[in-house]
């Protein structure tokens, strides 16, 4: 990130030095990484971003997605203590992330194991984001708001809750990944 600092001040004319700045300061922007803590009991929203969806699955399982705009941090979280039990990367289209068609994406499907069963999370790549880069891999153990990856530019997660667990938000609020709580940990 340093270097895009440098260019501006190498460019011979005052207008380019201006649009490298403002270059390196969006780049600087969307991928900034700020520490976050959980505001409260419960599954975690796995990124940032607006609530797009919220619909209960033909198994009974409710799936939550959040579309993220260029504006949002685009660090993904793990909505829980999990194990990664497996990763399934998918190439596809890059379609704009809120549309219809945005299944068809480039994206990295999640298989997490909780205390209270199985977890997805799917990120998608949008029509700007062309790379999504895990940070974790299959077999390794996650805390509930740990960094897992970033999806590069516009993009959506999905987060498929497990068996009997019921959403806290509805379509249109905000959530912040790693401290925005989505869902409730249902009672023993």
């Amino acid at each position: 990130m340093l270097a895009l600092w440098i260019i501006p001040l190498v460019m011979p004319a005052v207008w380019l030095r201006l649009v490298a700045a403002i270059a390196a300061a969006a780049a600087l922007s969307f991928f900034r990484d700020p520490e976050r803590e959980p505001e409260g009991a419960g599954f975690l929203a796995a990124a940032d971003g607006l609530i797009r969806d919220v619909a209960q699955q033909d198994d009974g399982r409710w799936l939550v997605s959040t579309y993220l705009s260029l504006r949002d941090v685009h660090v993904t979280r793990s909505p829980v203590d999990a194990d990664i039990l497996a990763q399934d990367y998918r190439r596809g289209a890059h379609r704009a992330a809120f549309g219809s068609e945005a299944h068809r994406n480039e994206r990295l499907a999640w298989r997490l194991e909780t205390e209270h069963g199985a977890l997805d999370l799917v990120q998608y790549s949008g029509a700007v984001a062309r790379r999504i880069v895990p940070y974790k891999r299959a077999g390794a153990r996650v805390e509930r708001g740990a960094r897992i990856g970033l999806i590069r530019f516009g993009s959506r997660v999905d987060v498929t809750l497990p068996a009997g667990v019921v959403p806290l938000v509805t379509v249109g609020v905000r959530v912040r990944a790693g401290s925005t709580a989505i869902a409730a940990v249902p009672r023993s």
